[in-house]
């Protein structure tokens, strides 16, 4: 018989016991879940977080992309470059002046600020800036400013200087960045660029979700007036101003036009005052020699005598601060305090004080010196540190570059006297004011007579090094690989042929020798019309057929073209009427970029002047559209963008070829494709002086 070994309470306490242990793994199991679904929960937010990152990172490159294509331009490393050489405390009576509170805090404000030259005023604008963005900035507070530069008068036209104010706001603001990504999907893929009404409308459209703007200019008379921009964009800021609470701020030196704009306005001369003079020569005593350093009383004896010289002048005492440097003894010290210069010749004193520490160097320093120096003054545009390496470091009839023949920035500082200095945030190198461009300008051709024929011979040298004898690149990556590889491409491509100008029949052999290789032309002109704003594809639309031929005649190298024409198989008829793959002729180039001589000499070698197709049409309109006066067409013919060469003209602006044009017959109602006539053009581009003109002359505003 079965005998059941267990008693009633204990199997009831087994029975409780399971009971428990289930609830208890029920539990256990239940906080699994909840674990489980806190930590997938958790998971789920990390991605979401990091998906949203990712869209957030990929609409910031976005943008990125939009405002660099609106514009290159990079203010704000300029601004930073120069409110970092501030000496503490500086500026101090600018922020406290009266007109200074009354600009900031009136509606539709306008602040003048002129002053001679070296007397500080771009760090006047920088200090102003720098207020600005720490104090009132916010989000409906806009600030943009612009730093006119001598140096880059080609790149600083009206709209390219608003859109630098339009990509500064937006930039602030990213929520507004619509009117700037219109603009975009209108124009990036096809390669245009927006009209100066369209970035208008833009800005406007921006200035719109702002209370106030306000916006500094820098050197207003650094800024191209000869073809009309300074009117233009000072036209443009007063419109903005009219319909929006925009505050504008300029300096300047004196100059009769710029001062009669602004005769209503606040106004505040900029001067050096005698405790920022002071602030910043003790400020530098730490680089002066130790004579100095040692003694109190000597150091009174320097703040005292520069602040006695500099009249005004913050760049005097720069300078005169340096030409202390090489002084070893309390008396040359003094002795060198005893002759600073004062009054009108004091800069140009100072300068030739430089010239002649530099002459008194050991000669690799003083031959280094002047090869800096000419490269700086003679530059097209500004040239970044790696760029005039570079160019330093090429050696004749030499294939490549030998990196052990590159110098040391700090070494090309240094034998130059203080006369020249970087900019870190862009690292461009340039003379420490425009003072010492234009002094050197008035020298240079006595002082270092062969610079140019050196500078074009090591641009064309480089121009021919083998690794650019596998011609042009195919894609936009090869060619930033290349351009990021070979860093005084874009200079040397963009500027030889304007430096061989001046010294054509000495550098005509070296010329012809690069002219010849199909190769070596294909790359130069590919990096030569590389755009300013990148799109997609846009290492592709340059003229593929274009022979070095073609080349001499956009550079309006005659002497070289004629060089060339010489040594051609062919009958030279043919040769003058072959054609780029944008249609362009030899006469069209050479008459689109106004060089007469190079004209004539194709036109006497029998050049057709009517024979049409390329970019503007024939070869008058090439010269209207871009300025220039001269080649003997028919006035009235039509074809090319502008279908007419007085609405080419108009188009652009050109007054005197407008007034040309129309006292040779032009007619003013002539039917155009891209305006409908001059006037129209005219208007619409926002020319003023050439729609009173057209006017005058009897234009009728309500022709279609």
């Amino acid at each position: 018989a079965l005998v059941w070994k267990f008693k009633k309470e204990e199997i009831a306490g087994i029975l409780d016991r399971i009971e428990r242990l289930k609830s208890l793994v029920e539990i256990a199991l239940q906080m699994d879940h909840f674990k489980l679904s806190q930590t997938i929960k958790d998971d789920t937010h990390l991605v979401r977080t990091h998906v949203d990152e990712i869209w957030q990172d990929k609409d910031a490159a976005k943008h990125r992309r939009i405002l660099e294509w609106i514009s290159p331009s990079d203010y704000p490393a300029q601004q930073s470059d120069i409110i970092n050489r501030r000496q503490k405390g500086t500026g101090q009576w600018f922020l406290d002046a009266p007109q200074v509170a009354t600009w900031l805090s009136e509606h539709q404000a306008t602040l003048f600020c002129p002053g001679i030259p070296g007397a500080g005023k771009t760090m006047v604008a920088a200090i102003a800036i720098d207020q600005l963005l720490k104090s009132v900035q916010s989000g409906s507070h806009g600030v943009a400013y612009v730093y006119c530069n001598y140096k880059a008068r080609e790149e600083q036209d009206t709209s390219r200087m608003l859109a630098a104010i339009l990509k500064q706001l937006v930039q602030a603001r990213l929520s507004l960045v619509d009117p700037v990504e219109r603009l975009h999907k209108q124009h990036a893929d096809r390669g245009t660029r927006p009209s100066p009404d369209e970035i208008f409308s833009a800005l406007r459209d921006v200035l719109a979700h702002h209370s106030t703007v306000y916006i500094v200019v820098d050197a207003l008379d650094e800024c191209l007036d000869s073809d009309g921009t300074r009117r233009q964009f000072l036209a443009k800021l007063r419109n903005l101003q009219a319909g929006h609470d925009v505050r504008l701020m300029a300096t300047s030196r004196f100059i009769p036009e710029i001062m009669d704009w602004f005769k209503e306005g606040l106004k505040l001369e900029v001067q050096a005052c005698e405790e920022d003079v002071k602030r910043f020569v003790a400020g530098q005593i730490c680089r002066l020699p130790n004579c100095i350093q040692r003694d109190p009383v000597l150091q009174e004896v320097v703040q005292e005598k520069i602040v006695e010289a500099v009249d005004g002048m913050f760049l005097l005492a720069c300078l005169h601060t340096d030409s202390l440097l090489d002084k070893r003894t309390a008396k040359d010290v003094k002795s060198t305090l005893a002759k600073l210069s004062k009054g009108s010749a004091a800069l140009d004193n100072a300068y030739k004080g430089a010239i002649h520490r530099i002459e008194g160097q050991l000669s690799g320093d003083y031959e280094l010196a002047k090869r800096v120096l000419s490269w700086i003054t003679y530059a097209k545009r500004p040239l970044t540190t790696t760029e005039i390496c570079c160019a330093l470091a090429v050696e004749p009839d030499e294939a490549e570059l030998d990196p052990e023949n590159i110098p040391d920035v700090e070494d090309l500082l240094s034998v130059c006297a203080g006369l020249v200095v970087v900019d870190q945030e862009s690292a461009v190198i340039r003379l420490v004011h425009y003072t010492a461009q234009e002094y050197f300008e008035r020298i240079r051709d006595t002082w270092n007579p062969g610079a140019q024929l050196n500078m074009t011979s090591r641009c064309l040298t480089y121009l021919s090094f083998s690794i650019f004898k596998t011609g042009s690149c195919s894609s936009d990556e090869e060619f930033e690989e290349r351009l990021r590889v070979s860093q005084f491409l874009d200079y040397a491509a963009k500027h030889w042929g304007e430096h061989a100008l001046t010294v054509e029949g000495e550098i005509c052999e070296l010329a012809c020798s690069f002219l010849f290789c199909q190769e070596l032309v294909s790359c130069a002109t590919q990096a030569l019309l590389r755009p300013n704003y990148l799109y997609r594809g846009y290492s592709q639309r340059y003229p593929k057929d274009s022979t070095g031929l073609h080349l001499a005649a956009r550079f309006g190298l005659a002497i070289v073209l004629e060089t060339l024409l010489l040594n051609q198989v062919g009958e030279t008829t043919s040769i003058l009427e072959e054609r780029d793959s944008e249609g362009q002729t030899l006469l069209h180039l050479a008459a689109e970029h106004g060089h007469h001589r190079t004209v004539k000499l194709l036109l006497d070698k029998g050049a057709d002047v009517h024979a049409g197709r390329g970019r503007y049409g024939n070869a008058l309109q090439a010269a209207s559209a871009r300025g220039h006066e001269a080649v003997g067409a028919d006035v009235n013919a039509q074809g090319g963008g502008y279908s007419n060469a007085l609405q080419a003209a108009s188009a652009r602006g050109y007054e005197a070829v407008v007034k040309l044009l129309l006292d040779k017959g032009a007619d003013f109602h002539a039917q155009g494709r891209r305006h409908d006539n001059a006037l129209y053009a005219a208007s619409a581009e926002g020319h003023e002086a050439v729609v009173k003109l057209l006017l005058d002359k009897g234009a009728d505003v309500d022709v279609e």
